[in-house]
């Protein structure tokens, strides 16, 4: 998992400039290891057939692994480049590294909603929480299947598909790419200890 923007024990540290925090989250968000990411998420929602107007066979993997990559992409340049530049907030995500596993899981869940200023005082979340709204908006209403012909019923009448292009379907995104971001943030509070048990290291 792309893990540029975790910091381990850090006190006070220079900002990032707009520059910086574009590169880094381009760094990130094309690291190979998304392809894996996305992958399986496509087949997931192949299984599930969720947003039937993809379809299904390759045509309707790739669609959706498209999508997924795309939501992905856009949601990190907002969180992560986009917001934080406008608002001078920083994307990074400074570890706990103290107390107990509830603690630190509190903790680790709290920053989807608390963050750093550039300044270092801390704000809520506006880039998070706003970023992952506007990134879930523009793909909803840009690249998911609008209402599609599928064939025809029992009576003659046309038979489609309902549009995913909706308010609820943007929420559901918006939910989705949130409840990701805060699963990312409890395992980066506890990457490092994971790595240094795994590399015998010392604390």
């Amino acid at each position: 998992m792309p893990n540029f923007l975790t910091l381990e024990n850090a006190g006070q540290v220079p900002p990032l400039t707009a520059g910086q925090k574009f590169k880094v989250v381009a760094r990130g968000s094309f690291d190979p290891i998304q392809i894996v990411w996305y992958g399986a998420l496509s087949g997931i929602s192949q299984a599930e057939d969720s947003e039937p107007g993809f379809g299904q066979g390759a045509e309707g993997y790739g669609k959706r692994y498209g999508a997924y990559a795309a939501d992905g992409t856009i949601e990190n340049f907002f969180v992560g480049a986009i917001l934080p530049s406008v608002l001078h907030q920083d994307p990074r995500y400074f570890q706990s590294g103290r107390g107990s596993f509830f603690y630190r899981s509190g903790y680790a869940v709290s920053r989807i909603f608390v963050t750093r200023s550039d300044s270092g005082h801390r704000q809520f979340n506006f880039s998070e929480v706003f970023g992952s709204a506007i990134a879930s908006g523009v793909s909803t209403y840009s690249y998911h299947p609008r209402r599609t012909l599928i064939g025809k019923n029992s009576d003659g009448s046309l038979r489609y598909t309902a549009s995913d292009r909706t308010l609820k379907n943007t929420a559901s995104v918006w939910g989705s790419q949130v409840g990701y971001d805060t699963i990312t943030l409890v395992i980066k509070e506890f990457w490092p200890d994971i790595r240094r048990k795994v590399r015998k290291q010392p604390h």
